[in-house]
């Protein structure tokens, strides 16, 4: 039977044997029994829980499910998961990545890997001609989020992964803020897919953990796969249990955190105050017909620009009541961060803030943002 990404999120986990719990239960052995055999290990047994886990295995054979990949691997941490593919690439191999890019991988790339012998050519993904320009015969990996972090920047996915197979590159997709509940890049035509599981797959502000999948097991993934078993930068299992429950519900969430965000989005492009609103699934934005076609839902991540520059910008945040001032996005409480202030060498505006809508009643949070730009 053919199941929807809503019921596979469910019923992907297998009941307990041992106990008939339709929740698995958390394995926090760090060590498995196995037969003595002098044979070689099935690569799936169950040894040592660096090497595999039931509550990862678990999380990994969902996440590949969802987003039409062939396998995963739950790791610690999104970031982490880009510093395992950029450590599986070769010195002296190029990539092509965007300007807008979360500023994390940005310093991974060039303070980490450029003295390794990584390059690195940052372009503007909207660009396909600079895309295009910027491929080279060593080039091994093209990059880009979509909807970018902060300035909430969209790439047809698809056009650009007819580039890097012309290149006989891998495309590799943040689909962190869209999550596969909006948007499958692999069915795009990406390669491979990262996430962070701490935003909304978890959803609760209360997991830290990334994830790879890969469309294909070739010898890339394998090569990453071997970095995941031997470095040991794996998600805790009481982690991935956490992540698993959150996302069964993603589907459900990313839809009400995408209509609250609607609504703010609209309030918030009208008022008098405001300079810019950057959401994907609003009219204005300026690739809006592309996020219409590319993302079922808007998410619940946007930017607004605000008019009277850095202070005006700080000030509101100041007198907001029910958004709290903190970083990250993904989970229940709705946030906000003036972003500017913690990139490191930051090029965002000055007067930009970045806004993550939870799932408050969206007429208390425009009230919030009403008695704050009074």
């Amino acid at each position: 039977m053919s199941l929807r990404p809503e019921t596979k999120a469910i019923h992907n986990a297998a009941i307990d044997p041992a106990s008939g719990a339709i929740v698995p239960p958390i394995a926090l052995s760090t060590t498995f029994e196995y037969e003595t055999t002098g044979l070689e290990h099935d690569p799936d047994q169950l040894i040592y829980t660096r090497w595999q886990n039931p509550n990862r295995a678990a999380l990994e054979a969902t996440m590949a499910q969802l987003e039409n990949g062939a396998l995963a691997h739950a790791v610690s941490s999104g970031s982490a998961a880009m510093l395992t593919i950029f450590q599986a690439l070769r010195p002296g191999d190029h990539i092509v990545s965007s300007d807008d890019m979360y500023f994390g991988i940005r310093v991974q790339l060039n303070e980490f890997f450029a003295p390794w012998g990584l390059e690195t050519s940052f372009v503007d993904m909207s660009d396909l001609a600079a895309v295009r320009a910027a491929m080279r015969p060593n080039t091994k990996l093209v990059i880009l989020e979509s909807p970018t972090n902060p300035m909430i920047r969209l790439a047809d996915i698809a056009a650009i992964a007819d580039i890097a197979q012309e290149s006989e590159a891998l495309l590799l997709v943040d689909n962190t803020v869209a999550t596969p509940a909006a948007q499958h890049p692999i069915e795009l035509g990406a390669d491979i897919v990262v996430l962070s599981l701490t935003k909304y797959i978890a959803g609760h502000h209360d997991v830290l953990g990334g994830a790879v999948i890969f469309a294909k097991d070739g010898e890339f993934a394998q090569r990453v796969t071997r970095l995941v078993k031997i470095g040991g930068a794996v998600l805790s299992p009481f982690n991935c249990w956490l992540a698993l429950r959150g996302l069964q519900s993603l589907s459900y969430r990313l839809r009400a955190h995408s209509e609250n965000a609607g609504q703010v989005a609209c309030f918030l492009a009208e008022h008098p105050k405001i300079e810019r609103v950057l959401y994907p699934h609003h009219p204005s934005h300026p690739q809006y017909k592309l996020a219409l076609r590319q993302m079922k839902l808007g998410s619940g991540l946007m930017s607004v620009q605000v008019k009277g520059g850095r202070d005006a910008a700080i000030q509101l945040v100041n007198r907001l009541r029910l958004f709290t001032s903190a970083t990250s996005f993904g989970g229940t409480h709705s946030l906000i961060e003036h972003r500017e202030s913690i990139e490191e060498g930051s090029s965002t505006p000055a007067n930009l803030l970045r806004v993550s809508i939870g799932l408050e009643h969206p007429a208390d949070l425009i009230a919030d943002l009403r008695q704050a730009l009074a």
